[in-house]
């Protein structure tokens, strides 16, 4: 028996995760904060999959809630050995613009929430697979990003840190994505634009993602690693962003 905890598991890149975890045969710990609606119907499609799935919501940027959260996790999953850290914020902002609460916020998700979630579940599991996800743009210096992507680089040495004490008995790597499910309010143009700072001139698909994942979780050889699936942009050194357009 295998299950993985996938937190903002509901929406978008961690509900592809979820799924293609659960095609694996995993049950699913989905965890969400706010979208009920949506983790509700996540949940739906995976149990189809033939897989248990159960929904636990928490506020990460509390990390309070991060202990009980592993907790109860391990009560319902006693076989609980894979942990993906997606679960993450975004928020534009050039440092002069950056304030407090900005800071606080990305700090909070994007890396105090890991950095408790690995504590826990080292100190509750004792052995498995930790994924974090992190983004291509850790190896860039956009500022106009600066406390989201100060967060992510972070994320990204935490990776490696982590890796070092909990080896032998729990792997810890990283999976940076490019551009997989631009929002909404990006326009054609725009994409078409990125599109053309990309090498291979596409966004990323979420199996990509995912195959990058079950890789990692796959390989016994591999940890402290970061794989880096966004086309070849990571290579350009600048990347291009919305600040840029015009």
């Amino acid at each position: 028996m295998k299950a993985a905890l996938i937190t903002g598991g509901a929406i978008r890149v961690g509900k592809g995760i979820a799924l293609a975890l659960a095609k694996q045969g995993y049950d699913i710990a989905l965890h969400y904060h706010s979208s009920v609606n949506a983790a509700q119907e996540t949940q739906q499609q995976i149990q189809q999959l033939g897989v248990q799935c159960e929904l636990f919501q928490a506020n990460l940027s509390n990390a309070e809630e991060i202990e009980p959260l592993i907790q109860k996790t391990i009560q319902r999953f006693p076989h609980l050995n894979v942990l993906i850290n997606s679960a993450s914020t975004y928020q534009q902002a050039l440092i002069q613009n950056t304030t407090i609460d900005t800071f606080d916020e990305q700090i909070a998700m994007n890396l105090k929430a890991p950095f408790f979630l690995i504590k826990n579940y080292a100190q509750y599991c004792k052995k498995g697979n930790i994924i974090n996800i992190i983004d291509n743009k850790m190896g860039f210096n956009q500022f106009q990003y600066a406390a989201y992507l100060l967060a992510k680089k972070a994320l990204a040495e935490l990776t490696k840190m982590a890796a070092m004490e909990f080896a032998p008995h729990i792997r810890v790597n990283g999976v940076a994505p490019g551009t997989v499910l631009p929002i909404a309010s990006r326009t054609e143009d725009y994409n078409n634009w990125r599109k053309k700072g990309i090498p291979l001139q596409r966004f990323a698909d979420l199996k990509e993602i995912n195959q990058a994942i079950l890789s990692l979780i796959s390989n016994e050889y591999i940890t402290g690693h970061i794989l880096v699936v966004d086309g070849g942009e990571l290579l350009t050194n600048t990347g291009r962003n919305t600040l840029n357009f015009n």
